[in-house]
This record gives structure tokens, sequence and C-alpha cells, in this order.
């Protein structure tokens, strides 16, 4: 998967940057005050970067695809960590905020409460998660070769529930791109704060 968002990476970029992303950021400004640092793990070409630190917030972005990282650094100006979410070790960090937009949609079911569980360790007490997965039932290979899993709210919620995540507010948005996708969207917080 990685390879993908390496090869194609302008491709993808070309996609993406351009959608506003003020339909499900916006919620974000009133429950985060400003100055407040938020990671936007699965950063793409930095479009929620860019949005986020021109509404003063405190951006850094996390990517695994070198040259989407170099795009968001150049446009947002933003530092971009490199890694692979799955084994970073996110305890070495510590945000306010975390910002999922689709970055998880090609982790299995069976790993999403690992995966999402280590990407947690950088959250502050009191921190906000927004987490947005493609809503539906099973598995989506599509023409590129990428994997999609998707959700229902049934499935998901109980996860977010065990790893003491805590629901402000949620949501279902369509895909900005047209593709007929409906996104599961939850604002979130820690529940041990």
């Amino acid at each position: 998967m990685a390879d993908y968002y390496q090869h194609f990476a302008d491709a993808y970029d070309g996609r993406t940057f351009s959608v506003d992303p003020t339909p499900f950021l916006k919620p974000l400004l009133e429950m985060l005050p400003a100055g407040s640092r938020i990671l936007d793990v699965g950063c793409g070409s930095g479009r929620d970067l860019v949005w986020l630190a021109r509404r003063g917030f405190g951006m850094t972005g996390f990517e695994g695809s070198e040259r989407l990282a170099e795009l968001a650094e150049a446009r947002s100006g933003c530092p971009v960590i490199r890694g692979d979410f799955k084994v970073f070790d996110f305890s070495v960090l510590s945000f306010d905020g975390l910002l999922l937009v689709a970055a998880l949609v090609h982790v299995p079911h069976r790993e999403l409460a690992e995966v999402l569980g280590g990407i947690l360790k950088a959250l502050r007490p009191g921190g906000i998660v927004l987490l947005s997965l493609k809503k539906g039932d099973g598995i989506e290979d599509d023409p590129t070769g990428r994997r999609f899993y998707r959700w229902q709210p049934a499935i998901l919620d109980p996860i977010l529930a065990q790893l003491g995540l805590v629901e402000c507010c949620g949501t279902e948005l369509p895909s900005a791109l047209g593709t007929g996708d409906t996104w599961l969207t939850r604002y979130l917080y820690r529940g041990d704060a």
C-alpha cells in the first residue's frame, strides 16, 4: 500500500489537495483552542495541515510516503515526521489533538484496535481525536490495487470505547471526491482525562 502512495504521490495529490476540508475540520475549531498542537497522521500532501495552521493551530504531519511528506512540508511550512504508523513509537510524542482523516482505511478490521491504540499514545489527557473511515461492509479492492476496509458503527464504536475514547459527536459525510462513499466521522476525547 505504501508503494502506491509513493509511486503515485503526484496523482494522489492532484485528486485530494484541492478538496475543501471545512465540513469535517470546522468542528475542531470549537473543540480545541487556537494554538493547540495537532498531529495529522497520514497527512498526505498537506491539505489539512495548511487549513488548520492558517487557523492558528500548531501542526505536525506524519506520513509514510516520502514524496507526499515533501509536498506537505513545502506547502504547509509544518514539520512532517516520516514513518509507518503501524510500528512507530508514538509514546515519544505529545499532542492536544490527533487527526486521522482517512488515514486508517487500509488497516484490517482485526488490527484497528492495536494500530489506533499505538497512535493514541501521542494524545495528551483531554485531547481530541478526529477519525474518519469508509462506511459499509467488508473489504473493497480498487483498480489501483489498494485495499479498503469498510466499517459499520456497530463494529467501530465498541472498538473506540474499548480504547477509552468517548464520542463528542459523530456524523456521516458524503465523499468530497464524488465517489459515492460515505465516511463515518467521529470526534472523540479520551475518557481517562
